[in-house]
């Protein structure tokens, strides 16, 4: 772009100053080659300018492709303590706004290159006017990226701040969704709004200041060009017109070229906050893990009966004692041992507390075989005694759920993830509470029909359960007495303590 602007330049003032002098010197004056090299260099940049977009974007829409992926399975199957301690709002705020930032570090990686090649050409073609013009577009160019360099540090830790007011803001605002029924119960609307708004105005705020920031930096940008131009003019005011044109268009674009920095450097604070928050989360390619692990892997925190195949297993007791805990460190949702997906693989859990996406009946089932039937789905819904309910629906197998199952009363969406449990090709069936706010008769059929499937698949099943009716499907129930947060589980059974 340097070159053709500089030429077009040349060839403009020449072309007017022939034409000025006569016809003679018009004719003399050669156009052909110039104007030759003019159309050859916009077809150059036409096509340079094509691949550059399309290499950098095809890059960046790559990397993001799989960068998505890696983050989903950095917090699914990565270690529990992690993936619990990032919220919902968080997790968007990391799969959208942090991916999208790191565009910045693919489509801008170039710019260096071009910013260079800007700066040769431009001081190459100053140098053709004059030697002391070169000069001064070389210390326009060292004194417009001095600035921008000072400038951006200011804007590096704004961007960085803005990128994490946004995933608090994400943060408070899915909290408050989640809890809008019990807002609207107390009338706590009007506060929600104000408690979100203040994070939305806090990030909005960080967002004026890096756009001031930025602005102040075009205005230094600006003052050097204009500075710069002058002092070219100035020095290379004995040559020719066509040849000082060609110097000021060639410096202007060559500051540009520099200029370009700052666009990267407005948003590397924002990307490099993004990559480290993202970092954290997806897991190292080298990562160790067991392919055979026992049932009960040393240094798990259970202090339970060793479990063998086909065993039920009850546990009890009253609220607090830490009954989930316990089955949460079984399967290595609790602790910090590395290999949890291994472990997990051989347990399929319903908990106490029901998750459902905001999908179809038939996309909530999936989640727990995605190769299933539709045979598979319908007795694994008949089994949880929801089958008829779900037959009568309109949709069937695709009726929706609504968001966190609302379009499902309470017991619906239990007896569903009970279903997504029962779809799960696992030695070991974990339920938590799995008749809770069911009706008697209801929890005498879910429990039959659970025995039943255990009679058919027998897996192993461990059963937490304040209710008599469930229990009654164990061989064995313990007690669990008492739960430390970092120590051992005690359960009674029969009289007999077992700790560790």
């Amino acid at each position: 772009m340097v070159l053709l602007l500089g030429l077009s330049a040349w060839f403009i003032t020449g072309s007017a100053l022939a034409g000025a002098a006569g016809l003679t010197a018009a004719h003399a004056f050669n156009v052909l080659m110039p104007s030759a090299t003019i159309r050859f260099l916009a077809i150059v940049r036409t096509g340079s300018r094509y691949v550059e977009r399309v290499s950098s974007h095809e890059a960046a829409l790559k990397a993001l492709a799989r960068i998505r992926p890696a983050l989903f399975m950095g917090l699914t199957a990565g270690p529990p303590a992690r993936a619990f301690s990032i919220a919902s709002g968080e997790a968007s705020a990391r799969f959208i706004q942090d991916v999208d930032a790191l565009q910045t570090l693919f489509v801008r990686r170039s710019a260096p290159w071009t910013a260079g090649a800007g700066a040769l050409a431009a001081l190459s073609l100053t140098a053709m006017a004059s030697p002391p013009a070169a000069a001064v577009v070389l210390g326009g160019m060292m004194l417009s990226g001095l600035g921008s360099a000072s400038l951006g540090r200011r804007i590096d830790p704004l961007g960085r701040r803005r990128q994490m007011a946004m995933g608090m803001f994400k943060n408070r605002l899915s909290a408050h969704q989640g809890s809008a029924a019990e807002i609207a119960a107390y009338g706590l609307q009007a506060w929600a709004i104000t408690d979100v708004m203040r994070r939305a105005d806090a990030h909005d705020r960080l967002k004026a200041r890096v756009e001031v920031a930025t602005a102040s930096l075009a205005l230094w940008q600006a003052g050097v060009s204009g500075l710069t131009l002058v002092g070219v003019a100035i020095a290379a005011s004995g040559a020719t017109l066509p040849l000082l044109a060609m110097a000021l268009l060639a410096a202007l674009t060559g500051l540009e070229a520099i200029a370009t920095l700052s666009v990267a450097a407005r948003d590397a604070g924002a990307a490099k906050e993004a990559y480290a928050r993202i970092a954290a989360l997806v897991p190292r390619s080298d990562a160790a893990s067991s392919a055979h692990e026992p049932i009960v892997p040393a240094g798990l925190s259970w202090d339970g009966p060793s479990l063998v195949p086909g065993m039920r297993l009850g546990l009890q007791g009253p609220s607090g004692s830490g009954k989930t805990t316990a089955i949460e460190r079984l399967m290595g949702l609790r602790g910090t041992s590395h290999d949890c997906p291994d472990r997990r693989a051989r347990f399929s859990y319903a908990a106490q507390q029901v998750q459902l996406i905001d999908g179809t009946v038939r996309e909530n089932l999936l989640i727990g075989a995605e190769d299933a039937t539709e045979d598979d789905l319908w007795q694994a819904l008949t089994d949880a005694d929801l089958a008829s309910r779900i037959a009568a629906s309109p949709g069937g197998l695709d009726t929706p759920v609504g968001q966190d199952g609302m379009q499902l009363s309470g017991g619906e969406r239990r007896r569903l993830t009970l279903a997504r449990a029962y779809l799960r090709a696992a030695p070991w069936l974990v339920l938590d509470e799995p008749t809770e706010g069911l009706d008697v008769e209801t929890e005498k059929r879910v429990s039959e029909r659970l025995r039943q499937r255990l009679s058919r698949t027998r897996q192993g099943l461990i059963l937490v359960s304040h209710r008599d009716t469930p229990l009654l499907l164990c061989d064995r129930v313990m007690t669990v007495a008492r739960v430390d947060v970092a120590g051992p589980v005690r359960m009674h059974d029969q009289g007999a303590l077992l700790a560790a």
